[in-house]
Order: C-alpha cells, then structure tokens, then sequence
C-alpha cells in the first residue's frame, strides 16, 4: 500500500506542478505581460470620470477641484483592486487565484443572463459544447475503432483498399466541410438551419425543444464526422494490423483458436491501454469545442466563447477556461496511471 501511496503522491506533484506552469503561462499571455490591465485601468478611470462629472452634487466646483476628486478617487479604487502594484505582483496574485479556483468576475462579458461571474460564463456554455462534440467525439471514436478493427482483418480487400483511397479527405477541416453543408441542405433545399441551436421562437415543449436542438445538431456533427471518419479508420486498421502479425497472433492461428477469440483476447485487449487513453483524453478535449467550427454554426459553446473572450481580452474567462480544462486534463491523465495497470498485466508486473 505504501508503495501506492509514494507513486500517486509522485504523480500528483509532478502533474500539478505542469497545471501551474500551464496556468503561469496563461496569465502572461492573456494579460499580453500587463497591456490588458493598462486597459482595465483606462477603463476604471474613464468609468470614474463620467460618474464624478455626472453627479449633480459636484456641478458648483471649478475644474480644478473636479480633477483633483477624480484623481483621488480613481487611485483609491487602484489601490482597492490591487492595481497600484507592479504586474510581476499581479500576476501571481492571479495564478493563486485561479489555482484556487477563485475565478472572479469577467472583464467585458455576460451571461445571458446578465451575470459576470466566470462561473456562470462557463457553466452557461459547457452544456452545449459537451453536447455536440462529445457526441460527435464518441461518434468518431466508435466508427475509428470497430471499422478499422474490421477491415484490419480484412487486408487488402476492396474496403481496406477504399478507406486508405478516402483518408486524404481527411486533412480539410471539419468546419470546411461544414460550409458546403451550409450552401446545400440550409440554403439550397432549405432542409436544415444555418446554424444556431434552437429555432426562433424557441420550441416550449419538452419534445419540441429536444427536436429542434438535434436538428441543428445534424450539419456541425455531419461535417466533423465527413472530415475526421476517413482518417479514424485509417490509423485505427494500421493500429490493429500491427499487433495482428505479432508472434502471439500467429502462434494462438497455429492452436485453431476461433477467430473472435483471438480477436478478443490477442488483438483488443493488447491494445486497451493506447485505445483507453485516446478515448478519454478525447472526451477531455471536446469540453474545449472547436472554435472556428461553432462560429461558422453560429454554436453558443466553450470555443465561442474562447474567442469572444480572446477578442475582447477578457482575461478572468480566458485563464478560468484554461484552469478548468487543466485541472480535468491531470485528473485525466492520474486516473488513466491506474488504468493501465488494471488492463495491461505487463504494467502492473513492471510497477
């Protein structure tokens, strides 16, 4: 047991310390190394200035004293917001922050409804992105796995020989393909939406609502599995055709074993380890979306809101972003340690 505890201990440092070096990292550039806290400050000022000229009860003062109260004021909520400190100061104030999980409020975005706190940013947004790409995700992951486990047994028929013809498809993005799905199901048979998630006015029923997001699901999850399907199949039959012709293959052919068994149990299994951890470290990265795909569907989703985000220099949502998906990626890859263990005996015999 002991020995156990010093490996996940060993693990658990190292991975954390990669999450802060990562988080680090994050803060700089979003910051651009402290220009976007010299526009919060330009912001703050211009905020204060407006208020104090604004306020009826400082019409009767000459200029002079209205500079000076502006002046005052401006440096109080400098000091009270921790901007009268130099950035390299900042900056780790920022990464404790966001380590802690404390992830505030946001600069220049809003909920719909109307909220500022990152959390309510995010948690507004990660449904809708779980929901079409990890759906598309476990779509491309499942077509990759058993049709390249099919045609590995099947090397050099016409099908194999078909999707090693069809996997340079596959270097165009998805959201290329997504396009020229547009033009033709949404503007030429006007057959599906452009994009969006729900219909206008949004459906009120349960089972309306439902249709109407699975059908503006169909053109952005479509494109990705026309984009990524072909190169799937491809690296998944290559995978399974190079531990079919190991020696314990060959030698389980030699006994008469049937030939799901050998699949089973000499192919598959064998190959848990690297199929587990793709499936899982994928799932992880469709939490992220695609940002370019869900602008061109005009999908309201983590990868919009990366950009916006970028666009508008609203660091607390970027690095919370980044925290987030951080945190869940070195949870990821400590609960995956113990997985090989449990599915490759070599692993748990080598530990």
């Amino acid at each position: 047991m002991l020995p156990l505890v010093k490996y996940v201990l060993k693990r658990g440092s190292i991975l954390f310390v990669a999450v802060i070096i990562a988080v680090y990292i994050t803060v700089l550039i979003a910051n651009m190394g402290g220009y976007v806290d010299e526009i919060v400050k330009g912001e703050l000022y211009l905020q204060v200035s407006q208020g104090i000229r604004q306020n009826p009860a400082y019409r009767g003062l000459n200029e002079t004293v209205v500079s000076g109260l502006i002046n005052a004021t401006y440096h109080n909520e400098l000091k009270r917001l921790g901007f009268d400190k130099p950035f390299i100061y900042r900056s780790f104030t920022y990464l404790s922050n966001a380590l802690s999980l404390s992830l505030g409020r946001a600069l220049f975005i809003s909920s719909n409804s109307g909220s500022k706190s990152v959390y309510v940013i995010i948690a507004e947004r990660l449904p809708n992105t779980v929901l079409l790409f990890t759906t598309t995700q476990l779509c491309l992951f499942f077509i990759g796995l058993f049709t390249g486990l099919i045609l590995s047994r099947r090397y050099g028929s016409l099908a194999d020989k078909l999707s090693v013809l069809l996997a340079p498809l596959s270097s165009l993005p998805g959201w290329f393909y997504g396009i020229f799905l547009i033009l033709i199901f949404a503007s030429l048979f006007r057959l599906l939406p452009y994009g969006g998630m729900l219909d206008v006015p949004p459906p009120a029923d349960a089972l309306g609502y439902s249709l109407s997001v699975l059908k503006h699901m169909v053109l952005p999850v479509l494109s990705w599995l026309i984009a990524y399907s072909f190169i799937e199949v491809y690296v998944r039959r290559t995978f399974f055709l190079m531990f079919s012709s190991e020696d314990y293959v060959e030698f389980a052919k030699a006994k008469g074993l049937p030939e799901g068994l050998i699949l089973r149990r000499y192919v598959l299994r064998p190959t848990l380890p690297p199929i587990v951890t793709d499936f899982s470290l994928r799932l992880i990265a469709s939490w992220l979306g695609a940002i370019v795909t869900e602008t061109v569907f005009n999908w309201p989703g983590i990868g919009s809101l990366f950009y916006d985000a970028s666009m508008l220099f609203d660091t607390p949502v970027l690095v919370g972003l980044v925290t987030i998906y951080a945190y869940l990626l070195a949870l990821t890859v400590l609960v995956l340690e113990f997985v090989y263990a449990i599915l490759d005996p070599r692993i748990r015999v080598g530990a």
